[in-house]
């Protein structure tokens, strides 16, 4: 008699929509992006066929670094909404079958945090003061910092503060920007606070929790110099033996998180930002006591080449199933280049945010990427993030005035680093000419959107065989109609070195040209292409999928 399997948790291959929320829909008509938008728009994420979303930081902030400094974990920023709104969403994308997951920010607070403003108010050694870290300078009249660690965003990392008394004091440590002073997770009112925390949404019901710069939680004992190699870059993605970035009692957090998580009902599950340096590192968050699931940052950020993406691929799904977790297999997100505008750049690799900039970008030739990239990575075992605006095939808009950039990365670096607010620019959703319906009766967004985004509307895309949100809405819908893919593995086949072909069990082949000549592919097999096919052939820069 056949035997039921257990249904795998929904995590193991969802794929997951990330609502950047000020810039996704604006519902009161302020130029900011909502709840009140949010919710109007959740049928059209069911419609696009995704099987979540991933919020980003929600909660109330002075938006130094687009919401990423939090100055309450226990409540929505009134720019968005209220309490009651957040319920609301979590209740109606309940309803269309959506999952959501939430954006907690650990490593640091905002300098107008409750816990920080008493902070500066006490005096060194205090017990407010142990939630941070406080140090003492170096040097005779202590005005050096206490190491030489640098910040995310360029500069020192640590900032000195004036005394209650008006005295030049202590210094205080911040990896991002000065605004975002770092936590002490040693100190045991942390720990048990942010217990609280998590307790307060998983009742709320949200479904999992994306953990930012994860990595960035644990410092060595002492708090060493770093041994930068002579350039000062925060080289997250390639250095080991950070005393700042990966250190291994980072673990002890999520070993403590993961038990709390295990009480809940629902398969609550937590997905790690960990910007590493190799695949064998991230597969430490994942042990079966940690995190669920982690961003894979090597394959988001790697070029556009064979090589590099087989490389890429055969390490991470070598590494991580000895452990019996999937990958998370993501292309951009609101800290990244969109891929329309990376992927027609000479420069296609994204290891820091400077990359390529700079460089004009062949946006045709990067929007046929961009569709063969999509393909590729929704074919990959596991779950896969899709930032939004890339089913719309936004390229970034790197032209925005001096004056309305917001991200600290321009800021701090002096106007040398354009920052991220490119990505970040206001969907656009209907009519010929911005706000494009982001927002009702015609208010500007909070940053301009270009007029030339009138042909990639939602409504101007909608119904067209050959745009982008048609592809992504045919792709999803192909993952998820097809039986058996969520549980099959990955072969290769033979093929030339610029050529990608494998096959997903006996349920789907995939074939990835990127070689500068046409490849033979059965054509009566194919189920869906990038690109249309050319006498059976599939033309360079472009996907299949396949019956096997």
């Amino acid at each position: 008699m056949a035997v039921d399997r257990e249904p795998s948790p929904w995590w193991r291959s969802a794929v997951m929509y990330q609502v950047y929320p000020r810039s996704f829909a604006d519902g009161n008509g302020d130029g900011e992006g909502d709840l009140q938008g949010l919710r109007a728009k959740l049928p059209y994420l069911a419609e696009l066929g995704v099987d979540g979303l991933w919020i980003s930081p929600w909660f109330p902030s002075p938006m130094a670094d687009g919401g990423y400094d939090v100055s309450d974990f226990r409540d929505i920023h009134p720019m968005f909404g209220t309490l009651g709104d957040a319920d609301a969403v979590l209740s109606e994308a309940r309803a269309l079958g959506l999952r959501v997951i939430i954006d907690l920010v650990p490593n640091h607070t905002s300098d107008q945090h409750p816990w920080f403003l008493s902070a500066l108010a006490s005096e060194p050694g205090s017990a407010e003061r142990a939630r941070y870290f406080f140090r003492d300078g170096r040097g005779e009249s202590g005005d050096e910092p206490p190491n030489n660690w640098i910040s995310a965003f360029g500069g020192p990392a640590w900032t000195r503060i004036v005394e209650p008394n008006g005295s030049p004091g202590q210094w205080y440590l911040h990896l991002f920007a000065p605004e975002q002073p770092d936590l002490d997770w040693s100190n045991q009112q942390v720990l048990d606070d942010f217990d609280d925390v998590l307790r307060f949404w998983f009742d709320r019901g949200v479904d999992g929790l994306r953990i930012d710069a994860a990595p960035a939680m644990s410092k060595k004992a002492g708090l060493p110099d770093a041994d930068y190699g002579g350039v000062l870059q925060f080289r997250t993605v390639d250095w080991d033996d950070n005393p700042h970035w990966d250190v291994d009692t980072v673990h002890d957090i999520f070993r403590r998180w993961r038990a709390i998580a295990d009480t809940y009902d629902g398969d609550r599950a937590f997905v790690a930002e960990a910007v590493v340096s190799s695949p064998e590192r991230l597969a430490h968050y994942l042990r079966p006591d940690e995190m669920h699931t982690a961003f894979n940052f090597p394959y988001l950020k790697g070029p556009w080449e064979a090589a590099a993406l087989r490389q890429v691929i055969d390490a991470t799904l070598s590494s991580f199933a000895p452990l019996g977790v999937p990958s998370t297999w993501v292309l951009t997100s609101h800290d990244e280049t969109r891929p329309v505008t990376r992927y027609g750049r000479p420069t296609t690799s994204s290891y820091f945010i400077s990359d390529g900039e700079g460089e004009v970008s062949d946006l045709v030739l990067g929007t046929r990427r961009a569709r063969a990239a999509a393909m590729l990575m929704l074919a990959l075992p596991g779950g896969a993030y899709v930032y939004q605006g890339e089913e719309l095939g936004l390229p970034n808009v790197d032209d925005l005035p001096d004056e309305v950039l917001q991200d600290p990365m321009f800021l701090r670096s002096g106007g040398q680093m354009r920052g991220r607010d490119g990505c970040r620019v206001p969907l656009p959703w209907s009519g010929q000419e911005p706000p494009f319906g982001f927002s009702p009766d015609g208010v500007a967004p909070w940053l301009p959107q270009p007029a030339s985004w009138s042909a990639l509307t939602v409504e101007a895309q909608d119904g067209d065989p050959a745009s982008m949100l048609t592809l992504y809405r045919e792709a999803l819908r192909l993952r998820r109609d097809t039986d058996g893919l969520d549980a099959a593995g990955l072969a290769w086949r033979a093929s030339s070195p610029q050529v990608l072909d494998f096959d997903r069990g006996d349920v789907l082949r995939c074939v990835v040209n990127l070689s500068d000549e046409p490849v033979e592919v059965p054509e009566d097999r194919v189920l869906l292409s990038s690109i249309p096919l050319e006498d059976g052939r599939l033309p360079s820069d472009a996907t299949a999928w396949l019956r096997p």
